[in-house]
């Protein structure tokens, strides 16, 4: 339910339109006049009053003031298209404003949302990482993110190419809810070719974007979406970055907002566990192995699943049942596979994808094959 009128949303997107007024600064003239139609009525003297606004700024207000029809005008438009992606606008200031996020340092004041936000939605965990990671990183961020799921956790993540993708995929087929936070507008999906991942979320899970429609995704952005993700979360899990990377960026916004971080260390040698192991070296982030070492962090150990789909039983027959018997988390190749279950390949890979599309196996590059447990 929104707390603002239309014009109030308006002016919102108005202000923050301004160059050097952001969600502090706005926040500061709110509380000054108690109202965005009291912040037009006044005068540059006035406005000058508000504590870190100089004369510059309050002219750039004054200004702005003519623009407030239009920018009502565009509102309305946006609200038609809006209606349409069955999304709507969450603002600072509404109910469902995730509480979370409403205690960091300089909160979103406008959301643009597809899906809902429930209460759970306070169970959350962020799990981000490299666009490139090795297979080790594709199997941890399956891993945790599944086990975390069926544990009742909500999983945060970006939509990005990568962890982010497996992360956000992995909950999905868990039964479990997922939340993407994007750098772009809700009717721009990045990367392209996760629109089918895009719609699959705004189903059962959650879109979330800072940015008005028509926004693009460039590099500026992705800060400022980093920042949300690790708001949105009571914690963040690192699964393979470069030191540079986007990932080590929200980790730094979690520790920030006092929140913890996990990091699953990595290969000695290898650029996509540079960040993570740093992390861990320098006691930033928690080492963690399995999905269990953050559930007692958080003194989740005993939760009990919760509104989570359960993978159904299968009758499996001998054969599916000796290949399920000879698989593991780790990658194994189908001919030592067949080898080992005296199964001839042809036959092996038959088995293999009726379990797949059982959801009990799952297929690596290089015909390896690992059990999902």
């Amino acid at each position: 339910m929104n707390n603002l009128s239309l014009r109030d949303i308006a002016d919102l997107r108005l202000l923050l339109s301004i160059e050097g007024i952001g969600p502090a600064k706005l926040l500061s003239l709110l509380r000054h006049f108690h109202n965005f139609e009291s912040i037009f009525e006044k005068s540059i003297s006035h406005l000058s009053e508000v504590n870190s606004f100089n004369t510059i700024l309050s002219k750039r207000i004054m200004e702005a003031k003519e623009n407030r029809e239009n920018f009502l005008t565009n509102l309305s438009r946006d609200l038609e298209i809006l209606q349409k992606l069955k999304a709507r606008i969450i603002t600072y200031w509404d109910d469902d404003y995730p509480e979370l996020l409403r205690n960091i340092y300089f909160p979103p004041l406008i959301l643009y949302v597809i899906g809902d936000l429930f209460n759970k939605d306070d169970l959350t965990l962020a799990v981000v990482g490299t666009r490139n990671p090795t297979e080790y990183g594709k199997l941890q961020a399956d891993k945790f993110a599944t086990d975390l799921s069926e544990k009742g956790l909500t999983i945060v993540s970006g939509l990005a190419r990568g962890i982010d993708s497996i992360a956000h995929t992995a909950a999905l087929n868990a039964g479990g809810r997922t939340i993407a936070v994007i750098g772009s507008g809700l009717d721009v999906i990045y990367p392209p070719e996760n629109k089918k991942l895009f719609n699959r979320i705004s189903e059962s899970g959650c879109i979330i974007s800072e940015f008005q429609l028509g926004t693009q995704p460039d590099a500026p952005n992705f800060p400022k979406r980093n920042r949300i993700i690790a708001g949105l979360s009571k914690g963040t899990l690192i699964i393979e970055t470069k030191v540079s990377g986007g990932a080590v960026q929200t980790a730094a916004h979690s520790l920030s907002q006092n929140r913890e971080v996990f990091a699953v260390p990595g290969q000695l040698g290898v650029p996509q566990s540079e960040g993570t192991n740093l992390l861990i070296q320098r006691g930033e982030a928690k080492l963690v192995s399995c999905a269990q070492d953050i559930l007692d962090e958080f003194n989740y150990g005993g939760m009990d699943i919760k509104n989570v789909k359960k993978k159904p039983d299968f009758d499996l027959d001998m054969f599916q049942q000796k290949v399920i018997d000879n698989l593991s988390s780790d990658p194994k190749h189908v001919d030592i596979l067949s080898t080992q279950t005296s199964i001839p390949t042809h036959e092996c890979l038959a088995h293999l994808l009726q379990l797949e599309f059982m959801g009990l196996v799952k297929q690596v590059p290089g015909k390896m094959f690992i059990k999902i447990s």
